[in-house]
């Protein structure tokens, strides 16, 4: 493959926190990162906007409805590069959660769903999800790594 054929993609976590101010997490099988945990999320999809693809990649992942939508992170994911071939510039959205029961609606992709305490998470995480805690925990949407 040639490197002018590489592109950048954009890709949009979605940090969702319950009543307990736990973090919901999918652990991952497949693709890119399996066996790592990460956020509902996936590609911006062409003339959708960030806020559009947290939602409809949350439905599509989790079966959740959420809303009231904030950038939290922008960052530079840059680890599967060498592995994947797969450069992107991730987006961090928090949402609210408004109940109701998770869904395991991609099972040939996603292991599980499980709520995490931010203080104690999982140690294999998707090098895009580190990001978007590590900039929510320091209150900065971008940090140069």
């Amino acid at each position: 493959m040639t490197t002018d054929k590489l592109i950048p993609r954009v890709g949009v976590g979605v940090l969702i926190k319950n009543d307990k101010n736990e973090v919901l997490l999918g652990e991952r099988m497949g693709s890119h990162g399996a066996g790592e945990w990460c956020f509902p999320g996936g590609h911006l999809d062409f003339g959708e906007t960030i806020f559009d693809t947290a939602k409809r990649e949350t439905k599509e992942e989790t079966g959740l409805d959420v809303d009231e939508f904030e950038l939290i992170s922008v960052a530079d994911e840059l680890k599967y590069i060498k592995t994947d071939n797969k450069h992107y510039l991730n987006i961090g959205i928090m949402a609210k959660y408004r109940g109701g029961e998770i869904v395991l609606m991609e099972p040939h992709k996603c292991r599980e769903w499980k709520w995490f305490n931010l203080n104690d998470l999982p140690e294999r995480m998707l090098e895009g999800t580190q990001l978007i805690i590590r900039n929510y925990k320091a209150g900065e949407i971008y940090q140069q790594t």
